[in-house]
């Protein structure tokens, strides 16, 4: 990871466009994206339509820095100490979850379904959860008892960390575009063999 990358630049670009001041070359140099994406986000393009990640509550950037840069169009953000990368989470580890978190666990897995459905597996959303195959199959399918009307990030409860879920989104893209490859590649010989 690069010195000044902040963790899930897209996420991160997303919340600065809409809730700061900043300019798109300032964005774009701090989450190491291009301009042209960072003007996609404003524009409030489909590909781009994702929940925001605050740097400032992950402990990426401080709202002082923010306002500085608000103020001198020509200064670059600066990450601040990695806050977010010391934060270890050992709910893995733990033997008890305590109750409050259990009866979360929906919500957080109905926020991966909805925000990464396409490109997160049922297994790997029951992993970053600590949930279980068929609880995650269920909810996608919308098969629970009580409809969840409120989703919740897994992160911001504590059952995973940003790096794991963004290794994981980043895992799942990158399957899905082999698969797309591969669909286009087995489409050619197909159209070449009826040819």
């Amino acid at each position: 990871m690069s010195e000044n990358k902040p963790l899930m630049p897209l996420a991160t670009a997303v919340w600065l466009v809409d809730n700061t001041a900043l300019s798109f070359p300032q964005i774009s140099r701090f989450c190491q994206l291009h301009e042209l994406e960072v003007q996609s986000i404003a524009d409030g393009e489909d590909a781009y339509r994702m929940q925001g990640l605050n740097p400032i509550a992950s402990g990426q950037l401080t709202m002082d820095e923010i306002k500085r840069c608000e103020k001198d169009p020509s200064s670059d953000l600066k990450l601040q100490n990695k806050k977010s990368e010391t934060i270890q989470f050992s709910i893995k580890a733990k033997k008890y979850l305590p109750l409050s978190v259990r009866q979360e666990r929906p919500k957080a897995i109905a926020w991966l379904i909805r925000e990464y459905g396409k490109v997160l597996t049922d297994s790997q959303i029951a992993k970053l959860t600590s949930s279980t195959k068929p609880t995650v199959a269920n909810i996608r399918a919308g098969n629970q008892s009580q409809p969840i009307t409120e989703f919740r990030n897994p992160t911001d409860l504590g059952l995973c960390s940003y790096e794991e879920l963004e290794q994981l989104v980043e895992k799942g893209q990158r399957k899905v575009e082999r698969d797309k490859k591969a669909k286009e590649k087995a489409d050619k010989q197909q159209q070449a063999t009826i040819s």
